[in-house]
């Protein structure tokens, strides 16, 4: 098993690398893609590689199956780059933390809006 601060070291590695690997795709099936977090297990054989997708349903399913498709190639690049006993297997998972703030943003955008729009209109009233 490997220490906490080692794995950690990995992580950072990997989620640096994986993200330059996947800029450098020329794959058109894989759109504007961002890793945003990478799970390593503590005995460094597992790998989950958490992005977003910028686009709809369609084009994250597309950028995603794309990815899953190309898993072998990414992780030999990896195996390249992050120097490792053994290259670890890697999962891709959709990350829907990104979307999710910003539909929170222009909520919270809109209800200020809305509120500054309201204390217009009663100030008129009067």
């Amino acid at each position: 098993m490997a220490t906490q601060q080692r794995v950690e070291r990995i992580r950072e590695a990997i989620k640096q690398e994986a993200s330059d690997i996947i800029r450098q795709m020329k794959d058109p099936r894989i759109g504007f893609v961002t890793v945003t977090d990478v799970e390593v297990s503590r005995d460094l054989r597992h790998v989950k590689i958490f992005v977003s997708v910028l686009g709809d349903e369609e084009a994250r399913q597309t950028s995603l199956d794309s990815l899953e498709g190309a898993t072998g190639y990414i992780r030999t690049e990896i195996g390249q780059r992050v120097r490792l006993r053994h290259t670890p297997e890697i999962a891709f998972r959709w990350d829907g933390s990104l979307e999710q703030g910003a539909r929170i943003s222009k909520i919270l955008a809109d209800l200020k809006l809305d509120g500054e729009n309201h204390v217009d209109t009663e100030g008129e009233d009067e």
